[in-house]
């Protein structure tokens, strides 16, 4: 097999660097106009003339210090697996900040390409780069690109390729960091120079980041080296700030020498519209009413009538369709009831909310690329602060819209392990898409003139009760100050086709997978056991199932569904949420269908406040198993993943037991 060139894909948040995978890779990976989207590291292989390409999208970072995960994650790879090239996309539009890590992956000693992204967006502002003078003072290649729209990408893999089989080294730039500093790095250099690792790293950058007191670098030194560093001048000026302060005055030259035209005052369409939709005021209630906007296009609007034509098609037509041919194939009932009540109607109960599900994400996917998104965390930073949290810990909460498992993962962008734990564990009351098909059922049956409403008030419901769970958390497990909210705001744009059809297409595709397998293998034991006990077949309220429903169903009286099939749908939604209403269908007897006939079914063991209340209990209770394994595998404890499971379920409860009872006393 040919030998893979290793490349190493490295930038800051939002810099365009899953976009550029995205292209040269052939994936469909997730882009968004906002930070922190790429929280592990993604590989995929290419061709490109003779040459095998192995591309490794690293997490998106403003440092290479070891602080958050991602730089801890980005840094070990480039230190341990040592690519031949590291391919560093730079924000054109962006130059100043995004030259620092350029500067320091440069120092590191690896050799780097440059791509020179958003120039398109630099060349509308009237901007220009001088290219070429730029790859000189970097001495390293520039390849000026638009990661969206790369017809060609010939110019930057040859200049990959190329860079990768350089025979004469590599020679990084050295910024002078002035004569104070300069003496400090050849000291530093002699006391560390017997260290085994030195060999791995680039001596100059090794002895900066003593200086600069790296906490890994600084745990491969022994007590007795450390004894001689002095992180101070003798004008009490730290080194460290007097690095980050060098490198800016080099990166503000090199710009002021390859730039040719700034418009840095002229007023961006962006400014105008932040002047409003970030407004002091007018922010949080421009945010609570796009909300709203989407759930009415989501149920009102375009979904729930789709969900119809979806309905028809599973509880008439592919359901009558199964039984005739199964019938005059003579096959036995208990097959005709398993595959008609059991896999059409559990597996077709969910998928009819499909439509629901598209049109939401559809919205959502909107609002992410356009890059209004980014701007909720600044509106809610305020809000957070008073909790004790930053605004940065509000993007996990809107990820969890989709799904709280990447949601929980996304936690990881957080630098404060205070902060981390306390976002970690408020997560799940985010409703995610697997709750939806519930809600949609419930709305539609109980709150038909309401439905956009209800959910919404579910989605609120959800966020205040993780607000008021954090506010408690960081003055009782997880104390400590708020860290200042530091998040790039992306300009403003126009969404793509593209981007929005592979947002949802991932969503959608997630969702008839899991019906396909998790939902359609739930679906055959639940009619299973709903149609045997120990003695043989046997009627639903007989079954091993109605026997553990009965047993569960007293818990849930106080909460005004205390009725068997309810507690069971609400067991067997532990394994994904979805299955709750795969139950319902079997359950109830609706065969295949989970419109009009589960609804009737529904309403002779609901009322509409009882509905309502076990809506609230499915959106606070434990979401799923995997979002489970996801807790334990990022708080790296038992003890946490348990006080998770507990707390949800008595929460879930206790809130549950309040809308029954208090809506009791004003509803007869």
């Amino acid at each position: 097999m040919d030998k893979q060139i290793k490349v190493a894909l490295a930038g800051n948040p939002n810099s365009g660097k899953t976009t550029l995978f995205n292209e040269l890779t052939g994936a469909r990976h997730y882009v968004g106009n906002w930070p922190g989207v790429t929280v592990e590291k993604k590989e995929g292989g290419f061709k490109h003339g003779e040459e095998n390409i192995l591309l490794t999208d690293l997490p998106g970072i403003y440092s290479i210090s070891p602080y958050t995960m991602e730089e801890i994650v980005t840094r070990k790879y480039i230190i341990d697996e040592k690519p031949d090239v590291i391919l560093n996309i730079v924000d054109a539009s962006n130059l100043e900040r995004n030259l620092y890590l350029t500067i320091q992956l440069i120092e590191m000693g690896r050799p780097v390409v440059i791509a020179l992204n958003m120039m398109d967006i630099v060349e509308k502002k009237g901007i220009g780069i001088d290219v070429e003078a730029l790859s000189k003072k970097l001495n390293a290649p520039v390849v000026p690109i638009t990661a969206s729209k790369m017809g060609e990408k010939g110019q930057l893999l040859d200049a990959v390729i190329e860079t990768a089989k350089k025979s004469d080294g590599y020679y990084p730039i050295e910024v002078d960091y002035g004569q104070d500093i300069e003496k400090n790095i050849i000291e530093t250099h002699k006391l560390i120079d017997h260290l085994a690792c030195l060999g791995r790293f680039n001596h100059r950058w090794l002895s900066l980041r003593v200086i600069e007191e790296d906490i890994e670098i600084m745990n491969l030194m022994g007590s007795g080296q450390k004894a001689y560093l002095n992180p101070e001048n003798s004008h009490g000026e730290r080194y460290e700030e007097l690095i980050v302060k060098k490198k800016y005055e080099f990166i503000n030259k090199l710009v002021d020498a390859v730039v040719v035209d700034k418009s840095r005052d002229k007023e961006t369409v962006s400014d105008k519209i932040d002047k409003i939709a970030m407004n002091r005021y007018l922010g949080l209630p421009i945010f609570i009413l796009i909300m709203m906007g989407v759930f009415a296009f989501t149920f009102d609007v375009v979904g729930n009538r789709l969900l119809d034509l979806v309905d028809v098609f599973f509880s008439e037509i592919l359901a009558n369709a199964a039984f005739d041919w199964l019938t005059g194939a003579g096959v036995s009932e208990w097959l005709i009831s398993l595959v008609v009540e059991g896999v059409i109607g559990g597996v077709g109960g969910i998928l009819v909310f499909l439509p629901n599900i598209a049109t939401l994400f559809f919205a959502i996917s909107i609002l992410e690329d356009s890059g209004y998104m980014a701007r909720v965390a600044f509106i809610m930073d305020r809000t957070m602060r008073r909790i004790g949290l930053s605004g940065k810990a509000f993007i996990p909460m809107v990820l969890g819209f989709g799904c709280n498992v990447p949601a929980i993962m996304s936690t990881r962008t957080l630098e404060n392990k205070q902060d981390r734990m306390t976002a970690i564990l408020i997560n799940p009351f985010i409703s995610c898409s697997a709750r939806l098909p519930v809600y949609t059922l419930f709305a539609s049956a109980f709150f038909p003139r309401n439905k956009a409403l209800v959910v919404f008030s579910l989605y609120f419901i959800g966020i205040a009760v993780a607000v008021t769970v954090a506010f408690v958390f960081k003055r009782t497990f997880f104390k400590s100050e708020p860290i200042p909210l530091l998040i790039e705001l992306p300009p403003y744009r126009i969404p793509t086709a593209k981007g929005i059809g592979i947002h949802v297409w991932e969503r959608v595709k997630e969702f008839i997978v899991k019906a396909g397998t998790l939902i359609f293998a739930a679906s055959i034991v639940i009619w299973f056991l709903l149609n045997y006990n120990f003695a043989g077949p046997a009627a639903f309220t007989d079954s091993f199932a109605a026997s553990v429903g009965k047993f569960l169903a007293p818990m849930f009286a106080p909460l005004g569904f205390g009725n068997w099939r309810a507690a069971l749908s609400l067991l067997t939604g532990v394994v994904a949420k979805e299955v709750i209403v795969s139950n319902m269908s079997i359950a109830y007897g609706a065969g295949a269908g989970s419109g009009a006939s589960l609804a009737d079914a529904l309403s002779a063991s609901f009322t509409s406040l009882s509905a309502y209340s076990f809506m609230v209990y499915v959106l606070l209770y434990i979401p799923c198993i995997g979002v489970i394994s996801v807790i334990k595998k990022e708080t790296g404890s038992w003890k946490w993943t348990g006080f998770s499971i507990v707390y949800q379920l008595t929460l879930a409860w206790v809130i549950a037991f309040g809308v029954y009872q208090i809506g009791s006393l004003f509803v007869g």
